[in-house]
């Protein structure tokens, strides 16, 4: 049975600026909520995971649910983001991945054959059962506030599996890609079926809006994307477009993808810092609402410096078909959270 049929009655959030602008309407205020809102950047975060491993914070449902309602308490975000990690759908089907302080993502064993990719694990939706129970507690502590679920794209998952970790170059990736097109098809066939049952898990418990991180895409020429990545991409986006739930999709470096990235069906597409909002949305083709895109970094710069930044990008956000503020990557460790509360409160005020 398809997770989807049995999701219950899903939160009625009428008043959802967030959802609103999803939708391509412009609510009475723009709504805000930034990438990696949840952790890094707050003391009460780092308090909290002093003596806990990112993996086991993501598979504690309590302690999930109270880092996803830090950054909502504290600045008054239009949306909270399941605190999670791309990688959490391989751990959970049994793939052999650490997430190292400082390093990121470590695969035990990568995949770079036939063989490796047909010893891959499934996953089922029980295996994540403490993401999803997590979804419940949040659902009871968020009140109107909606709740994004996310997952990593095919292709990144893939490097990280391929490379064995973090890559600059993804040089073991792409000669995969290049040189052995079965075996690269088949292991984003696979990732792309794995990543689809997270997402529709995550949807069966009842998140309000799902994002699809290719945090790796940028890489990639626009024909390799659209030979080896895109059909995979929309595999995924195509499992959850039946839900209800907008499907957000977002890239770093992906200025030449973003009308390839809306193919792949995205109802609204993620913008880094690096293009303007409103040549955004024309090269996603003009149809859908765009989301983002301050660069991480202004936040570190003082406060009228900032000010004038959100004011330009609201403006080319307002010639775009409709307009989440965020940020154009993550929060970035060290910044002052006084700062990110500034700002929400400055698109509100807009």
């Amino acid at each position: 049975m398809n997770p989807l049929t049995t999701v219950p009655t899903r939160r009625s959030l009428p008043g959802s600026a967030f959802l609103a602008a999803a939708r391509g309407e412009r609510p009475e205020r723009l709504p805000a909520w930034f990438m990696r809102q949840a952790g890094r950047s707050l003391p009460e975060y780092r308090a909290l995971r002093a003596d806990t491993g990112m993996l086991r914070a993501c598979l504690t449902p309590d302690l999930t649910c109270e880092i996803t309602m830090q950054p909502v308490r504290r600045h008054g975000v239009d949306a909270a983001i399941l605190f999670s990690d791309i990688v959490v759908p391989l751990h959970a089907a049994g793939i052999a991945v650490d997430i190292v302080p400082g390093t990121g993502p470590v695969v035990a064993s990568p995949v770079r054959t036939g063989d490796d990719v047909a010893g891959l694990p499934t996953l089922h939706p029980g295996q994540v059962e403490p993401v999803t129970d997590a979804v419940a507690l949040l659902l009871r502590e968020l009140g109107e506030t909606p709740l994004i679920g996310f997952a990593g794209a095919p292709f990144t998952l893939a490097s990280y599996l391929v490379e064995g970790g973090p890559s600059r170059n993804h040089e073991r990736t792409k000669a995969l890609m290049h040189g052995a097109p079965d075996v690269w098809h088949a292991l984003m066939a696979h990732l792309a079926e794995i990543t689809a049952t997270f997402l529709e898990a995550q949807i069966a418990a009842g998140v309000d809006a799902v994002q699809l991180f290719d945090s790796w895409a940028g890489a990639l020429s626009e024909r390799d994307y659209r030979r080896y990545v895109l059909p995979h991409s929309a595999a995924v986006l195509s499992r959850v477009a039946g839900a209800g739930v907008p499907r957000f999709h977002f890239g770093v470096g992906t200025a030449e993808l973003l009308g390839a990235m809306t193919e792949a069906g995205a109802d609204v597409i993620g913008v880094d810092w690096r293009t303007p909002l409103d040549v955004a949305a024309r090269r996603a083709g003009g149809r859908v609402p765009v989301q983002g895109n301050l660069d991480p970094a202004v936040l570190f710069a003082d406060v009228a410096s900032v000010e004038e930044e959100v004011r330009r990008i609201a403006a080319e956000g307002a010639r775009a078909p409709g307009h989440v503020f965020n940020l154009g990557h993550g929060v970035l460790p060290g910044t002052d959270p006084d700062m990110i509360t500034r700002t929400v409160e400055l698109v509100h005020s807009l």
